[in-house]
């Protein structure tokens, strides 16, 4: 009986051994490594969609005006133009090279417009010292623009802006336009003999001599 005893527990010693071999030595808690703790909502950066850009709208197209578009509806046109005095030559110069322009045009209409076109010069002086010119349209060309930015730039692609230049420096103020029509009297009713004679005077009779 001792002796399986004895036999028991030699056995349950080598088992006890063998397990203690086993199991790997465990790490102490104070050198496991400790995961970082993750958060259940994550700050996920937020995808903004890209603003389309605004298509490119052209700018308006604005027609070109005229240089001092100037018509007539009346079969004679002025048109008065006040010069500085320290600028006359300046401005009959412009003057040189509108009649130019009217002479050697190929435009049937500026012609048209030359060949009753006149310049003229007035002696006395103007508004406030000023040189007045008047330029005679007899008879006028219905429809045609008598403006000289149209004429000259036709004339002088290459020289408009300095001819321009001259123009308007010379100004002295705006001009005037005036379309003129003939005057037509009312017809006069037919004379009765007589009636443009002087009536009769009847004599005073002369005072009694003393």
């Amino acid at each position: 009986m001792r002796t399986v005893l004895t036999v028991l527990a030699a056995t349950c010693l080598t088992s006890l051994m063998h397990a203690q071999m086993e199991v790997p030595a465990q790490t102490p808690v104070s050198e496991q490594e400790v995961p970082t703790p993750v958060s259940p909502v994550q700050s996920v950066p937020l995808a903004v969609a890209p603003v389309p850009e605004a298509p490119l709208v052209p700018a308006p197209t604005v027609p070109p005006v005229p240089l001092g578009a100037r018509m007539f509806t009346a079969p004679t046109g002025v048109i008065f133009t006040a010069v500085r005095p320290d600028r006359v030559v300046d401005f009959e110069m412009v003057i040189g090279y509108l009649e130019a322009a009217l002479k050697e045009s190929v435009d049937p209409e500026i012609r048209a417009q030359g060949n009753g076109w006149r310049v003229f010069k007035a002696t006395e002086p103007g508004p406030n010292g000023s040189v007045l010119y008047m330029f005679l349209m007899e008879p006028t060309v219905a429809g045609a623009d008598y403006g000289l930015g149209r004429i000259l730039s036709e004339a002088y692609p290459d020289q408009i802006q300095d001819i321009w230049k001259l123009y308007t420096g010379a100004l002295a103020g705006g001009g005037s336009l005036l379309n003129l029509t003939p005057v037509q009297p009312p017809s006069l009713l037919p004379a009765t003999p007589g009636s443009l004679t002087a009536p009769e005077v009847t004599p005073r009779p002369m005072p009694p001599v003393p």
